[in-house]
């Protein structure tokens, strides 16, 4: 089994302008774009995590809570929440910065899954993660729960065997 790490060892912080090729005629950054531009963080970090190469299993529930307007500059986080065999969770958190008030606001949100594989594309191993901070701890309890939610969607497990989420759900 791999090594174990920290979750602060893959933090990735990417930032950029948002120019007028990254916007639609509302003169607003393209949701398409903004995705990329997640999903490029997102690889890094679990890169970094895992040493590895790693493709993109999944995306969950992109959050686009504020529109981002050409000028703006943002900044993505992205941080593994949970490792798994050869999957990664991957957390992403954008802020959008308006230069001329300074006001900062976070504008998206969203988890990717990537998965580490060889030269072949066959999947390897990757190392646990060890969550140090509160927000890692949460995130990294929560992991499981969202896992679990994404394989039943996927068919790939019965929800009767979705142990974690059975138990959000008992009532006391």
């Amino acid at each position: 089994m791999a090594k174990q790490k920290f979750a602060k060892d893959s933090l990735v912080i990417m930032t950029e302008m948002v120019l007028p090729n990254d916007t639609n005629t509302l003169n607003n950054m393209m949701g398409g774009r903004m995705m990329h531009l997640m999903d490029i963080v997102a690889a890094i970090a679990a890169q970094r995590h895992s040493n590895r190469v790693v493709v993109t299993a999944s995306v969950d529930n992109v959050s686009f809570s504020q529109p981002i307007r050409l000028g703006n500059v943002i900044t993505l986080e992205a941080k593994v929440t949970r490792a798994f065999n050869s999957s990664m969770e991957v957390h992403i958190v954008v802020i959008k910065e308006d230069l001329a008030s300074g006001e900062k606001v976070q504008s998206n949100e969203a988890f990717f899954t990537f998965v580490a594989v060889d030269q072949l594309g066959n999947t390897i191993n990757v190392p646990a993660l060890i969550p140090e901070t509160e927000l890692e701890k949460e995130l990294y309890e929560g992991a499981m729960r969202r896992r679990q939610l994404r394989l039943i969607l996927a068919g790939r497990m019965k929800a009767v065997d979705a142990n974690e989420l059975k138990d959000l759900f008992k009532i006391i």
